[in-house]
């Protein structure tokens, strides 16, 4: 007859075998570099394969402060697009005085109250400009199309709201993540390798094939890159949008509004035409500048225009919108003589 284990001995080949499974997910986990953009953050891929390796641009911190309000010639409200503080730099390199605010501290609307809500938070400069991201642009203009009162005080801070990266990580052990993070990391990268066409990976997130990509991206797999999912799920804009936006300008006149929309990375290197019937009556309309038009140009002029890990905008292809935005602003305020940021 067959011997039979001891329930002592089975149970001490399980625990060694469970031990030796968790000793080999740590060690895959610790040697996972630390994703550092947040789409290989969300689809849990691998820097290695995905992250960026161009230097970024350095700006001094002194342009990167922002203007109290009450001070500021240019009131930003923005998104996670105007957090780094970078484009605005250039504004300030020549004088303007600019303070940066949010859409998402004000529930992502600007209400029939708008005049009286800047002249209540204590702004008295010459112009504001309006920064959405197209696939958020939407939502926040029907929602303050319906609205009577913005929520909350109008407040900026000062200091950047997120600081970018000033150089490409080093290698560091990845003790903060989950025990199974290396794991299904590898898994995701081997799959978005491996497998031809655009690939699902984690949360929102999906490499996607970019034809001549590598042409426009630094990241290793740069033939494939990886995209926000919300950029196709949110649907494109139209030119009722692009009304809304024409409405609120003209019902809020007590300073020039400038919209200044920024396409999806998607619109910019897989689907140009995304929102074409906006785009045109943005231009029609001249409710601010055509960053769809701008985007199609830089994407071929800068390598890294927007991450190959991130959903966003470069600081090299910041520094160049900031550069098409000041020619707008110029064209609307004149430059500060002696002030400095």
């Amino acid at each position: 007859m067959p011997s039979r284990k001891s329930p002592a001995l089975l149970w001490l080949s399980t625990f060694l075998l469970g031990f030796a499974v968790v000793c080999v997910l740590l060690v895959i986990t610790l040697f996972t570099p630390r994703p550092y953009g947040d789409l290989t953050r969300l689809g849990r891929v691998s820097d290695a394969q995905f992250g960026w390796r161009k230097p970024p641009p350095q700006v001094p911190p002194d342009l990167l402060l922002g203007s109290p309000i009450d001070q500021a010639d240019i009131l930003v409200i923005g998104d996670s697009f105007s957090m780094t503080h970078r484009w605005q730099s250039v504004l300030a390199k020549h004088g303007y005085r600019v303070a940066t605010t949010f859409w998402g501290q004000y529930a992502d609307e600007l209400c029939a109250d708008f005049d009286d809500w800047l002249q209540r938070g204590g702004f008295n400069g010459k112009l504001v400009i309006l920064e959405s991201v197209e696939r958020l642009t939407a939502e926040r203009v029907e929602k303050s199309a319906k609205c009577k009162a913005t929520p909350n005080r109008l407040e900026a801070k000062r200091d950047v709201f997120l600081a970018p990266l000033e150089h490409l990580p080093t290698f560091e052990f990845n003790t903060g993540a989950p025990l199974t993070n290396g794991w299904v990391t590898y898994r995701n990268t081997r799959r978005a390798m491996e497998t031809p066409g655009d690939v699902p990976v984690d949360y929102r997130t999906k490499a996607r094939e970019v034809k001549d990509g590598c042409k426009y991206f630094s990241n290793r797999l740069c033939d494939k890159v990886l995209f926000f999912t919300e950029d196709d799920d949110n649907g494109p804009l139209t030119a009722r949008h692009a009304q809304l936006m024409e409405d609120f300008n003209r019902a809020h006149k007590s300073v020039p509004l400038l919209w200044m929309i920024i396409p999806n990375k998607t619109t910019t290197y897989i689907d140009p035409a995304n929102s074409a019937d906006f785009v045109q009556a943005l231009r029609q309309k001249q409710l601010g500048p055509d960053l769809f038009a701008f985007t199609q140009r830089e994407r071929g002029r800068i390598m890294d225009f927007y991450f190959p890990n991130d959903t966003h905008l470069s600081m090299h292809g910041q520094l160049a919108l900031g550069d098409y935005m000041l020619g707008e602003v110029q064209k609307l305020v004149a430059a500060p003589v002696g002030k400095t940021p």
